[in-house]
């Protein structure tokens, strides 16, 4: 879940554009950063300040989310070899690095850290001084270490960066550079992802499982695990820069929640334009799957549960697993259709999930954000739900873009839904923002809420509580409402906030929230018929929409408004929530 990043160049660079580059991954891991020029090896706690005059030709820089170790400059990457000749930069976990590093110690190694990744630095040292050449070191490194890594490793006294990638996420941009007389100067950035270079190139090449390369200012080899050159192709991308930018927002959240309106009519118009034909295909595999499965984590979970419920309500049979349990609980086989949602597209545990059915020779296709990720790479299929870059770690329009383009396949099997006016209902919502606001400010005052939902607002209780967890860091349960009574209503108290989501005609959800009333609570209505709940009307946000599969998504919209202003008047990090990532690329 690290970030890392390395820059080769022809000419001169400073060390604050690297930095930079890095500052452009720090949703990654936020706890400590640090960088190297192979002359120098700084480390920092907190967030990354983007700064240093100095110049170099060749830089690794790492931002750290914590696994192995706690947050201390020691810990912290890049990290060196005993006698500082080899750097390394690592994303992922080293998982046999206790046998590793006992091995290296009785060699005589010396650790600084607590870390499983200062081991890779030791590794090479002890090869490099056994006389093997830095290639071969790097096959005898994928045959003898397991585990997840993305490394980036410099040699002192060597002009160039050796990059190692297995599961963990890997890509190299090529930029042009400037021209020195007739030649074309190119300068490489080797990165976690395409963001980190995006805003100044369109080129990329990506590594694929147990690939290395080694990569200098004017050139590049690729190599497969047993040390054989292998030919890449570089492709183009296209990546949205603008939405990418804080521009006069308090926080990246709210600027994304505000961006809900664009990226749900972006996307939905490129369902019947650029990605027409690969919705069609997505169609078609639905009709002739014996059954979908969803794989899926975290918030993508919430949206592949509306999904089930989507398809479910049009006759399909599907279902939807956490990645991380998948392989104990899917039946899969050559009829079933596999459906992984990702924002990132690098999320470990759904990579297994695939990995998984592969095994099992199912078809899969992908919902992802990042183009040319592990698993869009991994699918038959792929569509983009277009959201745009997310900067704040808690996800909310990548939410949105998921839930709308199950909705819209949906549609194709005879749901009853208007999707045309789905941007302005989502805007009816922010003009209720001083209510939200006010409402979100005595859920302040509280240690518990919980969040209560029927049919398609299940999902959307869990989706809320979650963000609420993220932000706020009040403890928040979203179930359903027929549950309530069976244990959860005990820990009701006189105040205790409830977030009820009362659809059209929902009696059941309605009884529910009665009983809570009954209780005690504090009772928060989102509702599209504000007449059943008349003695909670003071706390009450509307949606202005039918029972027609929008009115999920839009409370969800209510929901994450709620959280971000209860961590607003709570004073979190918002942005950067304790503990946390945006990409979950370890186990």
């Amino acid at each position: 879940m690290c970030g890392i990043i390395g820059v080769v160049s022809g000419i001169d660079f400073k060390v604050s554009f690297l930095l930079e580059r890095l500052k452009r991954l720090e949703y990654r891991g936020y706890d400590s950063y640090g960088y190297s020029d192979s002359r120098k090896t700084v480390k920092s706690l907190g967030a990354i300040k983007a700064e240093g005059l100095s110049l170099t030709r060749i830089g690794i820089a790492h931002t750290r989310w914590s696994t192995h170790g706690g947050v201390t400059r020691a810990n912290a990457h890049p990290h060196e070899s005993c006698n500082g000749e080899v750097i390394i930069a690592h994303n992922g976990i080293i998982e046999n690095y206790w046998e590793l590093k006992t091995i290296l110690e009785r060699q005589g190694h010396k650790f600084r850290s607590e870390t499983d990744s200062e081991v890779v630095a030791h590794y090479f040292e002890e090869k490099i001084k056994q006389g093997k050449g830095v290639k071969k070191a790097i096959s005898d490194f994928l045959k003898e270490v397991s585990g997840t890594f993305a490394i980036l490793m410099m040699i002192k006294g060597e002009d160039k960066i050796y990059a190692i990638k297995r599961d963990s996420p890997l890509v190299l941009g090529i930029c042009e550079g400037k021209k020195a007389g007739a030649k074309q100067i190119q300068k490489h950035i080797l990165a976690s992802d395409i963001y980190a270079f995006s805003d100044i190139t369109d080129k990329a090449v990506f590594f694929e499982n147990d690939e290395f390369a080694v990569v200098e200012a004017g050139a590049y080899e690729f190599y497969d695990a047993k040390g054989s050159l292998i030919k890449k192709k570089v492709q183009s991308f296209e990546w949205n820069q603008e939405e990418g930018k804080k521009k006069d927002y308090k926080h990246f959240m709210i600027k994304e929640i505000e961006e809900e309106p664009l990226v749900v009519s972006r996307m939905l118009l490129s369902l019947d334009h650029e990605q027409k034909d690969q919705f069609k295909k997505l169609v078609s595999l639905v009709k002739k799957s014996r059954k979908i499965i969803f794989a899926a984590c975290g918030t993508s979970y919430h949206a592949s549960l509306l999904g089930a419920f989507y398809l479910h309500t049009t006759g399909i049979e599907a279902q939807t697993l956490i990645a991380s349990e998948f392989k104990h609980y899917a039946n899969v086989d050559k009829d079933t259709l596999v459906i992984a949602i990702s924002q990132s597209g690098e999320t470990m545990d759904v990579i297994d999930a695939l990995k998984y059915a592969q095994e099992k020779k199912a078809t899969i296709v992908s919902l992802v954000n990042v183009p040319y990720s592990t698993i869009q790479r991994m699918s038959a299929l792929s569509l983009n739900i277009l959201a745009g870059q997310e900067v704040a770690v808690a996800s909310t329009k990548a939410f949105v873009n998921q839930s709308v383009l199950l909705l819209r396949l949906a549609q194709e099997f005879g749901y009853k839904v208007n999707l045309s006016n789905l941007g302005e209902k989502i805007k009816g919502i922010f003009s209720q923002k001083d209510d939200i606001k006010r409402i979100a400010k005595q859920v302040s005052s509280s240690r518990d809420a919980y969040v209560l939902g029927r049919g398609q607002t299940y999902p959307v209780a869990r989706e809320i509580a979650l963000k609420v967890k993220e932000i706020t860091y009040m403890h928040a349960e979203g179930m359903m409402g027929g549950e309530l009574k069976h244990g959860t209503i005990a820990l009701i108290d006189k105040g205790t906030p409830v977030i009820s989501l009362i659809g059209c005609n929902d009696e059941d959800m309605v009884s529910n929230t009665k009983e809570v009333e009954a209780r005690g609570a504090e009772i928060i209505t989102i509702t599209n018929n504000a007449s059943q709940c008349r003695g909670s009307a003071k706390n009450t946000v509307f949606i202005d929409t039918d029972n027609d599969g929008k009115f999920g998504i839009l409370a969800c919209v209510a929901g994450q408004l709620l959280a971000y202003y209860v961590a607003e008047a709570l004073g979190r990090e918002i942005d950067k929530p304790r503990n946390l990532a945006k990409s979950v690329t370890v186990k």
